[in-house]
C-alpha cells in the first residue's frame, strides 16, 4: 500500500488530466501508444515500486495524453512473471492505473494460435481465458479497500466491450476472430504436446501474459476488454521453429489494421 500511495502521488504531480480508459500495449504493439497527443511520458524507472521491463519490443515507459478524445494512460510494454517479478510487481501498474482514476482496462497482447482457424496477423478478441500456471497475483492478504475476497471471474471480459468491438471491427471492415487465451508462464515456448492438451481444455491461443493484470484489474471492478495479435501458430501446428523475431515481425504487418481498430474502440468506450 505504501508503494501504491507512493507511486500515485508520484504521478498526480506529473500529470493534470483524470485518465478514464487504461491500455496495456504488448510485444510490438506500443507503437499505440505513439497516437496518444499531447502525451506526458514516463519512464518505469523513475516511478516509485514500479519494476523495470526487460523484453525486446517494450519502450518501458506510461503514456498519459489523450486519444480520440479520451483521456488514457497507456503501458508501453508489461511486465512478466517469467521477467522473475513477482505477481504482485507484474499487476502493480493496474492497481496504480486504478488510484488514477480508469474505469476500464484494454489488454493486448502477442499470442501464438491453437485454433487452426486462426492465422499468423489475426486479430483474436478474448472471450475467457484459462490460467494455466497454478499461480494468481491475488494470493496473500485481501486488499478489502480495493476487492473482494473471492471475486467473480464469471465476466472477466466485459460482455458489453466484447459487443461494441464486434461493432467497431464490422464497421471498420476488420475481421476479427474470438477466443479463449490461455496464460503460460514461459519463457519457453510449449512443446507440441503442450499445445495439443490446450487445445483439448479449450484454449484458442497461448500467451505468456495479460490473465494477471485482468485478475486484478476484475478484483478493483474495472472493466476489461482484451484483443490478442496472433503472431504465429504455436508449436507442432506448423512445422517450423518459434522465435520473438517472428512476433515483433508479425506485429508490424498489422500495424496499420491493429492502430485502426484500437483507436477506433477507444473513442466508443471512453
Amino acid at each position: 500500500m505504501n508503494h501504491l500511495n507512493e507511486a500515485t502521488s508520484y504521478l498526480q504531480t506529473k500529470i493534470t488530466t483524470k485518465p478514464k480508459v487504461g491500455l496495456i500495449l504488448g510485444s510490438g504493439l506500443g507503437m499505440l501508444a505513439d497516437e496518444i497527443e499531447n502525451p506526458t511520458k514516463i519512464k518505469y524507472e523513475e516511478i516509485p515500486g514500479f519494476p523495470i521491463s526487460t523484453v525486446e519490443g517494450h519502450a518501458g515507459q506510461l503514456v498519459i495524453g489523450n486519444l480520440q478524445g479520451v483521456e488514457v494512460i497507456a503501458m508501453q510494454g508489461r511486465f512478466h512473471y517469467y521477467e522473475g517479478y513477482g505477481l504482485e510487481a507484474v499487476t502493480f501498474p493496474v492497481r496504480v492505473m486504478k488510484e488514477l482514476g480508469i474505469d476500464k482496462l484494454l489488454v493486448t497482447n502477442a499470442a501464438g494460435g491453437i485454433n487452426r482457424d486462426l492465422e499468423p496477423g489475426d486479430l483474436m478478441l478474448i472471450t475467457d481465458h484459462i490460467n494455466n500456471t497454478g499461480q494468481n497475483p491475488l494470493i496473500g492478504e485481501n486488499l478489502s479497500d480495493h476487492g473482494v475476497r473471492f471475486p467473480d471471474m464469471s465476466t472477466a471480459y466485459d460482455r458489453n466491450l466484447q459487443k461494441v468491438s464486434k461493432q467497431v471491427a464490422s464497421q471498420l471492415n476488420i475481421t476479427l476472430k474470438e477466443g479463449v487465451y490461455v496464460w503460460n508462464t514461459g519463457p519457453s515456448y510449449e512443446t507440441p504436446a503442450e499445445i495439443r492438451m490446450l487445445e483439448k481444455i479449450g484454449g484458442d491461443a497461448v500467451g505468456m501474459s495479460t490473465v494477471p493484470e485482468v485478475t486484478v484489474a476484475r478484483h478493483a471492478g474495472t472493466q476489461c476488454v482484451g484483443i490478442s495479435c496472433i503472431s504465429n501458430m504455436a508449436a507442432g501446428i506448423l512445422d517450423q521453429p518459434l522465435t520473438h523475431d517472428e512476433v515483433i515481425e508479425t506485429t508490424e504487418k498489422v500495424r496499420e489494421s491493429f492502430l485502426t481498430f484500437v483507436k477506433q474502440l477507444i473513442k466508443e468506450i471512453g
